[in-house]
């Protein structure tokens, strides 16, 4: 697999997957709080038993959140996996104090399992299956809020 670097140039190439913007505060704000808004959404729908839409809208949390970040930093970006690698391109850079493991998390990676948000997103929103485990959707609500707050931190501190 490329390294984070190249997977930055890659996204630059193209108009259409990620561009370069004048870092933008107001845009930032927006995302973390459809970011937030999308964690109570989830919550909403565990509570009325769709649990399908719960891991859809966890995801976009987080993805929210790593959108707020690129908006931050000068990037606007039009496509999940260059949204992902830049922000892992930010933090091996340290231009940003977010760790790895939440990345892993979002992110589907040769390393990880089915159990990643982007993988359960992708089954639960294309699939046919309305039900999901209750300890795994637990985990994930309580991660992506995690990684939500840490995101709001970093955004905070920037």
């Amino acid at each position: 697999m490329p390294n984070s670097k190249d997977r930055l140039t890659w996204c630059l190439e193209s108009g259409k997957r990620m561009r370069r913007i004048k870092p933008n505060d107001k845009l930032s704000k927006e995302h973390i709080e459809k970011a937030k808004h999308n964690l109570k959404a989830a919550n909403y729908n565990v509570q009325g038993h769709f649990d399908d839409w719960a891991v859809s809208q966890s995801y976009y949390a987080m993805y929210h959140a790593l959108l707020a970040i690129l908006f931050k930093k000068g990037f606007e970006s039009k496509n999940h996996e260059c949204t992902i690698s830049t922000v892992e391109f930010l933090i091996e850079n340290k231009e940003i104090n977010l760790s790895m493991n939440d990345i892993y998390f979002i992110r589907t990676t040769e390393q990880m399992t089915t159990k990643d948000a982007k993988s359960l997103r992708e089954e639960f929103q294309y699939g046919t299956k309305t039900d999901v485990n209750k300890v795994l959707l637990a985990e994930l609500l309580q991660k992506s809020k995690a990684i939500v707050e840490r995101i709001e931190f970093i955004l905070a501190e920037m």
